[in-house]
């Protein structure tokens, strides 16, 4: 090899080794795409665009929304798996993709735990066990006791097949050994009449839905089902408080960034999670939307991710669900 040669590919090489250092120092200078796996308008679209605006004011640096809806938000997290690691293209992610994904989709092209880098949580969405009034119990620990005495009387709605309200089900099922039936929708929407005129027994809904129609006293309300109550709802018991102690099913949001992304920025990004969750007009508008605010490290998100992918596939596989 000519001397003039390698000395240009070892010039090419450092410039190389520098630059991610350089780049990540220097992060953000630009716009950064927050992609979104859901339509405008939806739920995960206005928390995101809340997220955006609170990032975008602490980083100094524009965050837009980019939505990028189908396959039950693949389509976007597969876009930022195959986006150059540099911080500017990051994923809006759901419990929905990222966790029941993977049990539900057998065919996905991308790997959620190894072409995607945590960044932190942002939301901890609880959901709630409402039961029509003729059901006659006052919190979750009669309802089991009423179901035990009464197997395959029970109906539980659901939002579809799949769905976490369908597998949040599945769950309960499993861990108060009750024998209740799934009745279908297409969409909470669609099964929320149902639930109202005494056609199905009870559904596990989100908060924003669910407290609404149990404040009209139209459903009752027993239990949120994370670990720690709700701050929309601080007086309904959780489904630990009830006896069901490792029960922790919730919808949930993150930040990812594609695997490979230099840790400086990773670390720059969640901090900004961090600092967000204690911004009181951040907080105003999710207090608005029934939604509890959550950060934690990287790792945390990892571990706590992981921990759900198990929940859900533990529950897609008995309920026999498929997306495909």
């Amino acid at each position: 090899m000519m001397p003039g040669r390698r000395a240009l590919i070892f010039a090419a090489c450092g410039l190389f080794i520098f630059a991610s250092p350089v780049s990540a120092q220097n992060y953000p200078n630009g716009p950064i795409r927050l992609l979104v796996g859901f339509a405008a308008g939806g739920s995960s679209d206005v928390l995101a665009r809340s997220v955006a605006k609170a990032l975008s004011e602490g980083l100094g640096q524009s965050v837009v929304v980019e939505n990028r809806p189908g396959a039950g938000g693949n389509i976007a997290a597969q876009a930022v798996a195959r986006a150059d690691p540099d911080g500017y293209t990051v994923l809006f992610g759901t419990n929905g993709t990222l966790a029941i994904g993977p049990a539900l989709y057998k065919n996905l092209k991308y790997d959620p735990v190894h072409d995607l880098a945590p960044v932190g949580l942002l939301h901890k969405l609880p959901n709630v066990l409402i039961v029509h009034p003729s059901i006659p119990v006052a919190n979750l620990t009669e309802l089991i006791d009423y179901a035990r005495r009464r197997p395959g009387q029970l109906t539980f709605a659901s939002a579809g097949v799949g769905s976490a309200s369908h597998l949040a089900g599945e769950l309960l099922k499993a861990a108060a050994n009750i024998d209740i039936v799934h009745v279908p929708y297409k969409g909470g929407g669609a099964a929320l009449p149902d639930l109202l005129s005494g056609r199905v027994s009870m559904m596990i809904e989100t908060i924003p839905n669910a407290l609404p129609v149990a404040r009209s006293g139209m459903v009752r309300a027993l239990a949120v089902t994370t670990p720690m109550r709700s701050s929309a709802a601080p007086d309904l018991l959780t489904f630990a408080e009830s006896g069901l102690q490792d029960f922790d099913v919730s919808s949930w949001t993150g930040l990812f960034v594609p695997a490979g992304t230099p840790r400086a920025i990773i670390e720059h990004l969640n901090a900004e999670t961090v600092r967000i969750a204690s911004d009181p007009d951040y907080l105003d508008q999710l207090k608005t939307l029934g939604t509890d605010v959550a950060f934690s490290t990287p790792e945390g998100l990892a571990a706590f991710m992981a921990k759900d992918i198990a929940n859900w596939t533990l529950a897609v596989q008995r309920s026999g669900a498929s997306a495909e």
